[in-house]
């Protein structure tokens, strides 16, 4: 019997926010329920973001942002993986997001929102969900 390969996911601060605890914590939690991951780094483009998750075959993006930009940021990440073909790849953000964009952030095609204070299991579960989702995806083609 095989063991399946880990979900591979890529984590990325979008834009200015140099404040990247919260997505360091958010990849060793992934690593270590067995996710294979790939950190971008801070102040990367919303074009960069989508490059590396392209070029990484990765099977879910994990956005944070601090800086307040996520309504502009986040929803550019996606059109950016549109752009390259690769709307399908689900992503999920999370950060320092009022309540009152959380909605918004959904509708434009956001997979999950997270915001401070949710517990890590919660966050696995949702990126487990969405890797599968993109998984179960494949295997209909």
């Amino acid at each position: 019997m095989t063991t399946p390969a880990p979900h591979r996911v890529l984590i990325a601060k979008p834009g200015l926010d140099g404040h990247d605890r919260g997505a360091k914590f958010i990849a060793r939690a992934l690593r270590d329920q067995g996710f294979e991951v790939i950190y971008t780094g801070i102040r990367r483009s919303p074009e960069e973001i989508a490059a590396a998750a392209i070029q990484e075959d990765v099977a879910a993006i994990g956005l944070s942002s601090l800086s307040g930009a996520h309504l502009r940021l986040f929803p550019a990440v996606l059109k950016a993986l549109k752009e390259r073909g690769a709307g399908e790849i689900p992503v999920l953000g999370g950060g320092v997001i009022p309540d009152e964009d959380i909605e918004e952030l959904l509708a434009a095609g956001l997979h999950a929102i997270f915001t401070p204070g949710t517990p890590a299991e919660t966050i696995i579960k949702a990126f487990r969900s969405a890797c599968e989702t993109i998984q179960h995806a494949d295997d209909e083609d």
